[in-house]
């Protein structure tokens, strides 16, 4: 097959659902891919009727599409990273899944997308085993959050340094692979940040917290960044670190939005 891109082309795929705000999901993922160079491909999993406030409608995708689209993706462009974001329900997290098969030899990273920043339930409760059990250990690195992090622990961790790190190698032990564990849930400043892995921690970030800024999307933005920069060859901890560094510029240069300070792309 012929193909119109230049031998040089780097491309990620993001198997999320899409955002109508545009401030995360689908949306940012490609904003996030362009901005750090990588071409963006798609499989949507669901559609979703949100803004920046709240989410007022879910309609996901049948499984069979959700793979119709990874596979029509994979067997024509270059795609070196994978990013899976919101993935809804038990059939799509199995459509998923059996596409992610050992002979897949490219880093796969996964937001553990299970409720909105406004609340709304992106993940149906049903699904949660087949996603632990199924699809993370599985993957490259898994990115949750503190309140992602106590679903799957079953308790919310202490909000101090020593606790993150002990929550963030609990769950990467408990997969069996990398989990970069997000800090911005809690009231600390410096926001801190923990990458580990079944073997130990790997990495400690740290930033000064932002405030007054609308950070709806931004774990969208730091898993998408992490997952271009894997897809340019960068190690895990390097990838991670880049994705970090490039959140913090985001987050140090909002757009407004009617009085209201958004996350902005500089692309």
């Amino acid at each position: 097959m012929s193909t119109p891109y230049p031998n040089n082309l780097v491309a990620a795929l993001s198997i999320a659902g899409s955002d109508s705000g545009g401030a995360a999901g689908i949306q940012a993922d490609l904003l996030t891919f362009a901005a750090c160079g990588v071409y963006g491909t798609t499989a949507v999993t669901a559609l979703t009727a949100q803004n920046h406030v709240g989410v007022s409608a879910v309609h996901a995708a049948p499984p069979a599409m959700v793979r119709a689209q990874i596979d029509q993706v994979m067997a024509y462009y270059p795609v070196r990273a994978i990013k899976l974001g919101m993935l809804h329900n038990e059939g799509i997290i199995e459509a998923v899944a059996a596409f992610l098969s050992p002979a897949l030899k490219i880093p796969v990273v996964a937001d553990p997308v299970m409720i909105s920043s406004s609340g709304a339930m992106l993940l149906e409760p049903s699904a949660l085993q087949t996603l632990t059990q199924r699809l993370l250990p599985n993957v490259t690195l898994v990115t949750p959050n503190f309140d992602e992090a106590a679903v799957f622990l079953g308790h919310r961790p202490e909000s101090t340094p020593i606790a993150m790190e002990h929550a963030a190698l609990a769950l990467a032990r408990q997969f069996g692979t990398a989990v970069l564990l997000k800090g911005g849930h809690f009231a600390l400043d410096p926001v801190i940040d923990v990458l580990a892995g079944p073997e130990g921690v790997r990495a400690r970030l740290q930033a000064a917290r932002v405030n007054g800024v609308d950070t709806h999307g931004g774990g969208c933005v730091l898993s998408a960044a992490i997952t271009a920069h894997l897809a340019q060859g960068a190690g895990l901890v390097e990838s991670v670190e880049r994705g970090h560094a490039f959140l913090q510029k985001i987050l140090a240069t909002p757009a407004v939005l009617k009085d209201r300070k958004i996350l902005r792309f500089g692309i």
